[in-house]
């Protein structure tokens, strides 16, 4: 049994840190752990210009503490009458990698994403041309679809039309959730791969109502049936370059959480790596963990490898039970639970 891991210093390819001074808070725990992250733009209002991706980029260098390095790559956010001169733009900045596709309503902060993939079908073609990523949200918002099934449904309807029509864009499944998801990256073409989180490689639905409603391990997706679960599992750990990290780590305020109508988001940028670590530990899958975290989203996004590196011991350690957060509290995935590997450096 291994006691110390020693990895090629990960990235995190989804992550959100908000605005304003609880970057203060949020930009330190995941800049100690990552190189580099592909940052979410769905603040409010959204990053929908290069210009602002570059603004909010220097907000967020401000708050990363002096000896650390992190590179945030930023993204913009589509919404359905984004000017497609916007993309020559973004390609041309040298730090907007990406651009993310929100169905209107999916999650936080979409309420302007795109209505019908159609609407967007001119700025597809132009990230196809510049080599942008496509960066998805994979859920339906049709009512008439059971949120178990909007990821599936969403494959049929959205996701296989668009990989057909554009064939050279880069796609990347976000934050996947089941096995429909898992299949089919794992049957798409090259330009298609996918992110998988901490808390969908941890947890099954069954841990949103143990003991109670538990209104921290909810996101969107939601958690799904356990036979989900174990497949986003065993494609983490299988060596495949077709997935790889991304945390989803998403901080909103304990009173955000705990209330009548909670927000979706489960925050993982203090403690992320520590938790992949124990995935995959209790998969029987160390050796698996470094090209998931730190080699394939590289590859992927057509980014050089990080050089330098992390390491972690085995060392049982209380997941926080919360963090200062702008005149509240944060509250992280997994607070309170003891956890087996701790980050060193």
């Amino acid at each position: 049994m291994t006691d110390h891991l020693v990895l090629t210093r990960p990235d995190d390819w989804h992550l959100h840190l908000r605005d304003g001074p609880v970057l203060s808070t949020v930009v330190p725990h995941s800049a100690r752990q990552f190189a580099r992250a592909i940052v979410m733009p769905n603040l409010v209002p959204p990053v929908t210009t290069t210009a602002a991706a570059l603004a909010y980029r220097e907000r967020i260098l401000d708050a990363v503490p002096g000896g650390l390095s992190f590179d945030p790559l930023m993204t913009l956010y589509l919404t359905d009458n984004m000017a497609v001169e916007q993309i020559a733009r973004a390609s041309d900045s040298g730090h907007v990698l990406a651009c993310k596709l929100y169905p209107a309503g999916a999650t936080t902060n979409s309420d302007r994403g795109v209505t019908d993939i159609r609407n967007i079908h001119g700025v597809l073609e132009a990230m196809e041309r510049h080599d942008m990523v496509l960066c998805v949200h994979g859920e339906v918002t049709d009512p008439r679809v059971d949120v178990f099934d909007r990821e599936a449904v969403f494959i049929e309807r959205v996701l296989q039309p668009l990989v057909r029509d554009f064939p050279a864009l880069r796609v990347v499944f976000e934050h996947i959730t089941t096995a429909d998801a898992v299949h089919f990256v794992r049957d798409a073409p090259n330009t298609v791969a996918a992110t998988i989180t901490p808390q969908h490689l941890m947890y099954n639905r069954n841990a949103l109502f143990q003991g109670g409603l538990r209104p921290h391990h909810y996101c969107l997706p939601v958690l799904k049936r356990e036979r989900h679960r174990a497949a986003l599992l065993e494609a983490a750990t299988g060596g495949s370059g077709r997935y790889f990290l991304g945390t989803d780590s998403a901080p909103h305020a304990r009173n955000a959480k705990e209330a009548e109508c909670g927000c979706a988001g489960c925050y993982s940028g203090y403690h992320a790596l520590e938790l992949y670590v124990a995935a995959f530990e209790a998969a029987g899958a160390l050796h698996a963990l470094e090209g998931f975290a730190s080699h394939f989203g590289a590859d992927f996004y057509g980014l050089s490898r990080n050089t330098d590196t992390v390491e972690l011991e085995r060392a049982s350690h209380v997941v926080p039970a919360a963090f200062p957060f702008d005149g509240d509290e944060l509250v992280p995935l997994a607070a309170g639970d003891t956890l087996t590997w701790r980050l060193v450096t």
